[in-house]
């Protein structure tokens, strides 16, 4: 299933003025119990909403909700993108690309991530859209020549078809140049609160034996513009030191983790080393001292650290904290894990939403976080 997580090379991380919206995509084949088609939304890397061929909506944020509610012209693309549109075209490209490597079986996968960026500052913006199949790079437009760029040499027969389709051309081009903007302007406006917040994490020294790396763990930070390091008598450490990525947590926030190596280090000297915080453009950091008692363990207890440097522990067995960075991991690839939902769960109030009266109960899920 390593193929089904393509989308992730495609991700990269905008700058604090830059604002991006980006659809992402999957048609699959040969893979049971999983819809034909999902995709989903995210705007500056906050998941939007989910939908799948199986004609489902889930709205992510209580923002998203108002959207569709007081929009029915994006309510209605939605609806005919999710449910119509591109799950027949990925249906129907799958089979063609089949046929044209003689692939008579197995698992095959087609992705697509699209959109646009918007810099508030400077007023400029591009779109974008990268093909994948089967793992790999495929075929990727060029926006500005209205052409496409064949990524693999399988490429090149797509490439050459695609090209001779002006009228399509034509129509990603409004929608990446025009629509696409207008959409991410507004969704910005409308979530500024959200999208231009500042939380400071919960920040905590994980140790899984003696002879392990102390790491330093900081999650549920907004936004992912951060530094962490740890420092000796005040001093960066450039030797001695693993730094993390910066990985998407399942509500929206960030974490991160940089390990240091002690194996060199003398107990007594251990208080001279301390973890630091900070998020870009905020002066308040958080410090973190290196000490017995900060440190869990199996065998130890664990503090967390507000954004004022207060401490406030609580134990927690090592187990839990590993279940909780797997979940992490897995949740900045989600969207396209899919799972069977219970017939018997309840409907909140969205699916009671006027705007959204014409759907069936079973096609707008109620938000979950």
């Amino acid at each position: 299933m390593k193929k089904v997580f393509l989308l992730l090379l495609f991700c990269h991380t905008s700058s604090q003025v830059k604002h991006s919206l980006k659809f992402y995509f999957t048609g699959s084949f040969g893979i049971p119990d999983v819809p034909e088609f999902v995709g989903a939304v995210d705007v500056d890397q906050i998941w939007m909403a989910y939908c799948d061929s199986n004609k489902r909506i889930k709205p992510k944020q209580d923002w998203v909700k108002k959207v569709i509610q007081n929009d029915r012209e994006q309510l209605d693309w939605y609806k005919e993108e999710c449910f119509v549109v591109q799950p027949n075209f990925f249906k129907t490209t799958i089979e063609n690309l089949m046929q044209r490597f003689n692939q008579r079986g197995g698992v095959h996968i087609l992705q697509r991530m699209s959109g646009c960026e918007w810099d508030d500052e400077t007023g400029e913006g591009n779109g974008f859209m990268h093909y994948g199949y089967d793992g790999e790079d495929f075929i990727s437009l060029n926006v500005k020549n209205l052409t496409w760029i064949a990524l693999k040499p399988r490429g090149v027969a797509t490439k050459l078809s695609w090209d001779a389709d002006k009228i399509t051309l034509r129509h990603y081009e409004n929608y990446l140049t025009h629509i696409c903007p207008q959409w991410l302007k507004k969704y910005v406006d409308i979530a500024r609160s959200s999208l231009l917040r500042k939380d400071f994490p919960s920040v905590s020294l994980l140790q899984k034996s003696p002879s392990s790396p102390v790491s330093c763990f900081a999650t549920g930070f907004y936004p992912d513009k951060a530094v962490m390091f740890w420092r000796k008598d005040g001093e960066e450490l450039q030797e001695d030191v693993d730094h993390g990525e910066i990985l998407s947590n399942h509500d929206g926030s960030f974490q991160m983790s940089v390990d240091l190596n002690i194996s060199s280090v003398s107990s007594e000297d251990w208080g001279r080393y301390e973890c630091v915080f900070q998020l870009s453009g905020v002066e308040d950091k958080i410090f973190t001292k290196l000490e017995t008692m900060m440190v869990n363990t199996n065998w130890g207890r664990i503090s967390f650290l507000n954004h004022d440097g207060l401490s406030n522990t609580t134990t927690l067995v090592i187990v839990v904290m590993v279940v909780i960075l797997g979940f992490f991991a897995i949740a900045a690839v989600g969207f396209i894990v899919y799972r069977k939902r219970r017939a018997d769960r309840s409907r909140d109030s969205t699916e009671n939403s006027p705007e959204l009266s014409e759907l069936t109960n079973s096609q707008i899920d109620p938000q979950t976080h």
